[in-house]
């Protein structure tokens, strides 16, 4: 018996993972508590994927565990320490108006919970490699300052610009606006390098973009395409919050991301990040996203522009991704824009 343990485990990427290492021959246990609905309301609950989750998979258990509850976590890690080969830590209380709101669950959340599972993979499974879903809002607001240029549809840099390629992982994290999610998540990113660096676990973390494909859950305050797509389908009309609808986002489909997971298991490092989202290869302004919209489902959208931006969003972002394919030279990318677009329209058929 080889354990996968997997938190957040019927959220986008979660979901995405539970299926790949169940098809690689693995049990899989889950450990997602459905909180995302008590974040967002009924559009957060992943209820519905956590069945069609135990359905398609026999491999799999789901536990109904709070990961802020440590004692609670601790049994599972207890039950099956031997066996456990990797854990992939997915949860998290993901919006920058939900932390802002409630910072007290925001920081329990993303960074005690951490915390709990970098001691119980330390107490019970040292050898198993250690994957945290990091996210760029480590970077705060810095990437604000770049020389961005206005264009048609979107912000944009000079391709002679040093970042032109994307963000790399020399960034700086200091002296700039977080959110105060981003800085929930950059206390576990450092602490999972820590785990890594200074007690020598397999620990990675992977500094996404933007997420996504037809398995997200998308909520107002989280969820960035499949919301988008989900509500201009529905109600032929969108909101655009700031910087004109132009602010670029990358775009990562999970099972592209999976993949990464699957490569740094066979070759793990210690203490590593890696920025990690669609890059050149998979980005779009909010603009841009909603003319694919209409151009792929044939409808017409009706925008309305909201001109205060949120606090710490960002104008323009894209991940160079030149770190983890020089370490990991066999990863490809599988999906652009338009692709997740068009599979996140027909799911919704």
């Amino acid at each position: 018996m080889s354990i996968v343990i997997i938190t957040g485990s019927s959220g986008l990427v979660g979901s995405e993972a539970v299926n790949f290492f169940s098809k690689k021959g693995f049990d899989v246990i889950g450990i997602d508590n459905n909180l995302r609905r008590f974040f967002f309301g009924k559009d957060g609950s992943t209820l519905w994927l956590k069945s069609k989750l135990l359905k398609n998979n026999k491999k799999f258990k789901n536990f109904s565990i709070d990961i802020r509850n440590f004692n609670s976590l601790d049994k599972i890690f207890k039950k099956y320490s031997k066996h456990i080969s990797l854990v992939i830590h997915c949860a998290a209380q993901p919006s920058h108006d939900y932390g802002k709101n409630y910072p007290i669950i925001d920081f329990n959340v993303n960074a005690t919970g951490t915390l709990n599972l970098l001691e119980l993979t330390k107490k019970y499974c040292q050898e198993a490699p250690f994957i945290f879903m990091s996210t760029n809002k480590v970077y705060g607001d810095n990437p604000n300052r770049l020389k961005i240029l206005e264009k048609k549809t979107r912000w944009e840099l000079k391709k002679t610009d040093k970042y032109f390629r994307g963000i790399d992982e020399n960034f700086s994290i200091d002296d700039c606006t977080h959110s105060f999610f981003g800085v929930s998540k950059t206390y576990a990113d450092l602490i999972v390098q820590e785990y890594g660096k200074n007690i020598g676990l397999k620990t990675v973390c992977f500094r996404a973009g933007c997420i996504t494909g037809p398995n997200h859950s998308g909520a107002k305050l989280h969820g960035f395409l499949s919301y988008l797509v989900k509500i201009s389908l529905k109600n032929k009309k969108y909101s655009l919050i700031g910087y004109k609808g132009k602010q670029v986002r990358d775009n990562i489909h999970s099972n592209d991301l999976i993949n990464c997971f699957w490569e740094f298991f066979k070759k793990p490092r210690r203490g590593e990040i890696y920025n990690i989202g669609g890059g050149r290869y998979s980005n779009c302004s909010i603009i841009e996203a909603l003319n694919l919209v209409e151009e792929i489902a044939n409808i017409s959208i009706k925008r309305n522009f909201i001109k205060i931006p949120r606090v710490g969003d960002h104008i323009w972002y894209i991940s160079s991704l030149n770190k983890f394919k020089k370490h990991y030279p066999n990863w490809k990318q599988k999906y652009n824009t338009r692709k997740i677009i068009g599979e996140i329209i027909e799911s919704y058929k």
